[in-house]
């Protein structure tokens, strides 16, 4: 899968996707980035940790977020995903479910688009990110946490979130599926999603996992956001056992370590 200017294995490797929130209210590092010059010191420092692409976004989704108006997002972006753009040789996401924000970002520069409603939020996106010819991760999200059978249900979900692509007319090879740990979810079914991850491979799509110090460490561990370290290496070297494109995080450094001792593990051959 190419990626801006970058090729991609979607199987055989995990690669690190870094966060970069543009936010004064993200749940872990709100107002640490959301100016030009600490947004590009930081990609900067993620892309010296060895990160493969940075996601970038302008409105926090932690729980309980309060949905910003598509201007302010606008402007909170695209500076950034131009200056970014100018100054590294790095592939940008953009993590954002409305359309117009996805075609200033696209505009700016973006090379991918993350929707975290798999395209589920407005009907327009799936044509702007179709016409768009760009990659894009689709996730799986509900309103609310209710099933009667878990994971059959997150299949068949992603199934038609797949079936809105194809209709808008993004092509499958462009596809990487995110199965939404902390969103519409709870802790137990998280837990029970990443755990599921090899079962999510039968939709044929590449996997993304975004677990970074998210709720679900914590409350397994209870720890607070800033001690989550730990935690998240264990569910990336779970995504490295299920075969995952991606892991979204915030330690790039310490998740890349993660991903080659798993990796160095896994590959090595019995002489």
């Amino acid at each position: 899968m190419i990626i801006g200017n970058k090729e991609f294995q979607t199987s055989g490797h995990t690669y690190v996707m870094g966060i970069l929130n543009i936010t004064p209210d993200s749940f872990s590092d709100g107002g640490k980035w959301n100016d030009r010059d600490r947004a590009l010191r930081h990609v900067e420092e993620m892309i010296g940790e060895g990160g493969d692409i940075i996601d970038m976004g302008g409105e926090s989704t932690r729980p309980g977020y309060t949905m910003l108006p598509v201007e302010e997002e606008i402007e909170r972006v695209v500076p950034v995903i131009e200056a970014v753009k100018a100054t590294f040789d790095i592939p940008v996401s953009l993590d954002t479910y409305k359309p117009e924000v996805a075609l200033a970002g696209i505009s700016a520069g973006a090379d991918m688009i993350n929707d975290i409603w798999g395209l589920k939020y407005d009907s327009r996106m799936g044509k702007v990110i179709a016409e768009s010819g760009l990659p894009c991760c689709l996730m799986h999200n509900r309103r609310e946490t209710k099933y009667e059978h878990f994971l059959p249900e997150v299949l068949s979900d992603l199934k038609e979130t797949l079936r809105l692509a194809e209709e808008a007319g993004i092509s499958g090879e462009k596809i990487i599926l995110d199965p939404g740990v902390g969103f519409g979810k709870t802790y137990e079914q998280n837990l029970e999603v990443i755990r599921g991850l090899r079962e999510l491979r039968q939709l044929n799509c590449p996997l993304l996992l975004g677990c970074s110090r998210k709720s679900v460490i914590g409350l397994t561990l209870d720890l607070p956001v800033e001690q989550r370290l730990e935690g998240t290496l264990v569910t990336t070297v779970m995504a490295v056992l299920s075969d995952c494109m991606f892991v979204r995080v915030h330690d790039v450094k310490e998740n890349v370590r993660a991903i080659k001792m798993a990796e160095a593990i896994l590959n090595c051959q019995e002489e």
